[in-house]
């Protein structure tokens, strides 16, 4: 049976490692999808598709777990009726869909596909938004990913990154009077 875990992964931390562990108990494969992926450069979305591709192969290390894994991306199209046939031509198949999302349970249940609710871990403390809080502000972020996902968010530096996206916000064209 081959299970299927979305996410944005921005980035990839300690939580999604647990609710990966947790889904590889019950499936032989999973197929782990990186939605979003045409976003990047933002103060949301600060990483592109192919890194947080490398942060999740990174993630899974050499272990058992990344020979069950198929990593792929997927754009949006900013069309919730058709999101769940979208997915479906963009990936591979698949028997149930892991998620806690609220849109994409809808969205699958809707399209009458099998969708399980792993339990989150540690949710407050591991979340994509309180980790990129921590990024900016020099707080203690490298504990809450996994080593080799910090190692490769430094070589790209991508806390640079993170910290000058929103300012970029502020450029203001000259005016020419």
């Amino acid at each position: 049976m081959r299970g299927l875990y979305i996410g944005r992964f921005q980035p990839y931390h300690l939580g999604h490692q647990a609710v990966l562990e947790k889904i590889a108990d019950e499936v032989d494969e999973i197929v782990i999808v990186i939605g979003s992926a045409q976003e990047s450069h933002t103060a949301e979305n600060p990483f592109t598709g192919g890194e947080r591709m490398e942060m999740i192969y990174a993630a899974l290390g050499k272990a058992d777990l990344r020979k069950r894994c198929i990593v792929t991306t997927l754009q949006d199209i900013n069309r919730n009726s058709l999101w769940v046939t979208h997915l479906r031509s963009m990936v591979p198949c698949f028997d149930v869909v892991y998620s806690n999302n609220p849109l994409v349970v809808r969205l699958f249940s809707e399209a009458k596909v099998t969708v399980k609710k792993p339990p989150l871990y540690q949710r407050e403390l591991y979340s994509g938004t309180a980790i990129r809080n921590l990024m900016r502000q020099d707080g203690n972020w490298t504990d809450l990913v996994p080593g080799n996902v910090a190692k490769f968010i430094r070589q790209i530096n991508g806390v640079e990154r993170l910290c000058i996206v929103p300012k970029s916000d502020s450029f203001e064209m000259p005016s020419h009077e």
